[in-house]
């Protein structure tokens, strides 16, 4: 089933593993213009890999930008990328994972040299520097980029599951709706991590340069502007 389709969203040109979305009718290109494609990919090895490359498609058409969106899965797939997303999952599995299909230093390399960065819940895990006890015990190798210390479980376990409106900074009224799902949530920040959204007292969203990691689910809601606020930094 065509999920764009079945949801009432903007259709998208699908190809093999790659998603794209035309520049808005409303923009008028002179004849002869080439229009640079502006493409973003999703680690595609363990997680809810489908969901985001529909949202990205969905903010790329939103934002009347031509784009293509593209799953990631080995290291010439990461070359053609100009943003990724580390989706949610299993945060040891996907270390795992990313090593073993050989994109682990090759994401890192891209982050620190400022490519554009989503990880949503066990992507953020992943992107950050440090976790907690139970990273530890399962020897997660973190990418280390964001400055900041990461609970796995900090919301429960996934019974625990539940959704939340948040004040984000940097995306206008109205709120974000927030889907929490066995969510994890930053302890403490330091350095260049700036805490972008709360609740409840942990750090739930936040920024490091062009990276940006979320404790919930954006990819399970209509709403891009998360999305968008990655690809807007290009």
């Amino acid at each position: 089933m065509d999920l764009a389709a079945a949801r009432g969203w903007p259709a998208l040109a699908v190809g093999t593993g790659v998603v794209t979305s035309d520049i808005a009718k409303s923009t008028i290109i002179p004849p002869g213009m080439q229009v640079p494609v502006r493409r973003a990919g999703v680690v595609g090895l363990q997680g809810d890999v489908s969901e985001h490359i529909d949202a990205l498609g969905r903010a790329f058409h939103e934002m009347g930008v031509k784009g293509e969106v593209i799953w990631v899965r080995r290291p010439p797939d990461l070359e053609r990328v100009d943003a990724l997303v580390i989706p949610g999952g299993e945060s040891t599995t996907i270390s795992k994972l990313l090593l073993r299909f050989g994109l682990f230093d090759h994401v890192r390399e891209r982050a620190l040299h400022g490519m554009p960065m989503l990880g949503t819940c066990a992507g953020m895990i992943v992107m950050c520097k440090e976790g907690d006890e139970q990273v530890g015990r399962t020897a997660t190798r973190l990418l280390g980029l964001v400055d900041a210390e990461v609970d796995r479980n900090a919301f429960g376990r996934q019974r625990e599951s539940f959704e939340a409106d948040l004040a984000v900074e940097g995306i206008a009224a109205p709120p974000v709706h927030a889907v929490f799902i066995r969510a994890p949530a930053i302890r403490r920040t330091w350095g260049g991590c700036v805490p972008l959204a709360r609740l409840e007292g942990w750090t739930v969203m936040a920024r490091q340069g062009e990276m940006l990691v979320a404790s919930f689910h954006p990819e399970l809601t209509r709403d891009t502007r998360v999305h968008r606020m990655l690809l807007e930094r290009l």
